[in-house]
């Protein structure tokens, strides 16, 4: 959903009219927790009981703070932070922005929820309420806006303390529990509660070594709690369609979506051209216009033209043999995404899901996962993820050699990748890539949507432009009889390869193609299309529903087979910095019609792809065994003729 339209500047003056009530709350609340269990925790810097006490006079603040905080339900983070600080009298740098910055978002956040208030019929009901002049018929939806208040302002507080601090996180990581404490009844109890959990996870830190992790792991788990809760309150329209900018930060506030920081990840990975991937066509040409497609995503609309038209690549997998170049195709496509983006001046990012993200903790490989997923889709940057060996990351569901971690982290994939919540802006694409994708689980093979046969080099063109590539410069023996890279000229070569798939490759798929032409004729309408996906599926089960979306999103991608001109890249004005309209407006005009040569190809090739590992699994488990006997067989004639 886009909220450029709607989008109202959150002035300066409405924010810090709340700084002394947000400062009261930091300073000292009571609050005595409902659902959530506090920690036992240490004496912190001279307190009992877990009470901090501050290690330098403050004048009293007047306000909640002057309410006794003598019971375990006192609260003060202040001074909780402060104390983290050991017998230093001084409050120290990092305390200090932690501090400020929390402040400044809870003083967002009663901003926002003050702006809902007015947006919706919350703040007149409240005026109505304190005069005694609330009707009955209207308490039911006034507790509905209040609950919708609450959750509008524990997200927000959420959103902004983990903006705010992002620039200052470092290495270091905090595991923290569920947050259980979220209360709905209004918006200031809900911050209470908080701001009671945020002091229980403090309580358990030593020094502040840990101190913005643990504040930023808590605001990602309280955002991921509130935003679930949300999906079933009612009320929340008026937050949903505006966004609100704070200019000061360059924060921006659109519904329950969180607003990271923009920032890219730096790449230290050795780039490839698209000239020094040999062979490979297909998967080389759609990894260069997925490339440039990404770019066209519209920051300020969070949203990609090609995504609403139907031709975005969310997720692909690459499959092939070792060596035949799936590391070089990620060096490429990562490679082309980084130098546009710096010509443009986006902030990019690139993260692969490795077996280091595997653990023996429970819970922790699916966290992992999660995190990996959320900073490659954060809306503020252009993010290519990437899952090597994804077999050995996945888990395939029911196969006992599977860990818990591995199965942990197919959980995760699996509902990121074509989940209910699923929301795919086009800012971001996943690619995934296995030698044996037999053993990828085959639900989340299929949530793969565009299958790139990773193959290398073919022909004989193909092995002369690769030694003479790989061999460098450091020698005088002469090409001879061949011209460098001709055949490396994308657009004839994939020509041929898109035509090669007229008829399927495998030879299960080919003898359902034989009988179904001989039945009913040359596949020139829907229905006979129809008929001859039927078919496929009476073939391999697996052949569903799914399988159908994928291959008509790669149909549609193929109805945008044309490349992003490089000056469109080049020079940014031409088309990545046009407005959102124009974008998509520039796009529409290069689509081309859809044809049945293209429908039967898409279907040959996602069709090959399945009955390719289907048979191959078979085939290799069956082949395992053979080896096997033959070992038996083999060691009973050499144990015999030593016993003989």
């Amino acid at each position: 959903m886009s909220h450029s339209a709607d989008q109202m500047e959150l002035r300066e003056d409405d924010i810090r009219k709340h700084y002394d009530a947000a400062g009261n709350m930091l300073a000292g609340i009571d609050h005595t927790p409902r659902i959530g269990k506090g920690r036992d925790a240490a004496p912190v810097a001279g307190g009992s009981s877990g009470i901090p006490t501050r290690r330098r006079f403050r004048s009293t603040t007047p306000g909640l703070v002057t309410r006794s905080t003598a019971r375990p339900e006192g609260v003060q983070l202040i001074a909780r932070i402060e104390g983290l600080g050991g017998d230093d009298p001084l409050t120290s740098p990092m305390e200090a922005t932690v501090l400020n910055d929390l402040r400044r978002a809870v003083a967002i956040a009663l901003a926002v929820a003050e702006n809902f208030g007015e947006a919706t019929e919350l703040a007149a009901m409240k005026r109505d309420n304190l005069q005694g002049a609330l009707g009955d018929d209207r308490k039911a939806a006034f507790s509905e806006l209040l609950t919708a208040e609450a959750l509008v302002t524990l997200s927000v507080f959420a959103n902004a303390t983990s903006f705010l601090l992002s620039p200052h996180a470092s290495e270091a990581t905090a595991d923290i529990g569920e947050v259980e404490e979220v209360l709905t009844d209004n918006g200031q109890l809900a911050l209470h509660g908080a701001l009671w959990e945020l002091d229980q996870e403090l309580s358990a830190l030593a020094e502040e070594e840990k101190l913005v992790a643990t504040v930023m792991a808590f605001c990602e788990k309280l955002m991921e709690k509130v935003s679930l809760r949300a999906q079933n309150a009612g009320k929340l329209a008026a937050f949903h369609n505006a966004s609100w900018k704070v200019e000061a930060d360059d924060l921006t506030i659109a519904g329950f979506t969180p607003a990271r920081a923009a920032k890219g990840s730096k790449l230290t990975m050795s780039f490839k051209k698209p000239n020094e991937v040999v062979g490979n066509h297909i998967a080389k040409y759609q990894s260069m216009k997925l490339a440039k497609m990404v770019m066209a995503y519209d920051f300020e609309r969070k949203l990609n033209p090609f995504a609403e038209l139907g031709g975005f690549i969310f997720t692909f997998m690459g499959d092939g043999k070792p060596g035949t170049g799936k590391t070089t195709l990620i060096q490429m496509m990562a490679g082309l995404i980084n130098d546009y983006c710096q010509v443009a001046g986006y902030p990019f990012r690139y993260q692969n899901l490795s077996t280091d993200n595997i653990d023996s903790y429970q819970g922790k490989s699916g966290q992992n996962a999660k995190a990996f997923i959320n900073n490659v889709l954060d809306p503020n940057v252009i993010g290519f993820g990437t899952i090597d060996d994804i077999d050995q990351l996945a888990g395939k569901r029911g196969d006992r050699q599977s860990s818990a971690g591995q199965l942990e982290i197919t959980a995760v994939l699996m509902e990121s990748f074509a989940g209910a919540n699923t929301v795919v802006r086009g800012n971001c694409t996943f690619g995934m890539f296995s030698n044996y994708p037999e053993n990828v689980d085959d639900a989340l093979r299929q949530r793969a949507g565009a299958r790139f046969l990773v193959d290398g080099p073919q022909t004989r063109d193909d092995y002369i432009d690769i030694l003479s590539l790989l061999m460098g410069k450091n020698h005088d023996i002469p090409v001879g009889d061949h011209e460098l890279f001709s055949a490396q000229e994308i657009k004839k070569a994939v020509s041929a390869s898109f035509e090669g798939h007229g008829k399927p490759h495998e030879e299960g798929l080919l003898r359902v193609w034989d009988q179904t032409e001989t039945q009913i004729g040359k596949l020139d309408t829907i229905a006979k299309l129809g008929t001859y996906l039927k078919a496929i599926q009476e073939a391999d089960e697996r052949f569903t529903g799914r399988a159908i979306k994928n291959i008509t999103d790669a149909v549609k991608v193929r109805a945008m087979d044309f490349e992003l001109p490089d000056e469109w890249m080049e020079n940014p004005d031409l088309f990545l910095f046009k407005d959102y309209n124009t974008k998509l407006a520039m796009i529409s005009d290069m689509r081309q019609p859809i044809t049945v040569d293209m429908v039967v190809q898409e279907i040959n090739r996602y069709a090959d792809s399945e009955f390719r590992y289907a048979d191959k699994s078979d085939e290799v488990a069956i082949e395992n065994m053979v080896r096997d006997f033959g070992r038996n067989e083999e060691a009973k004639r050499r144990y015999l003729k030593g016993q003989a």
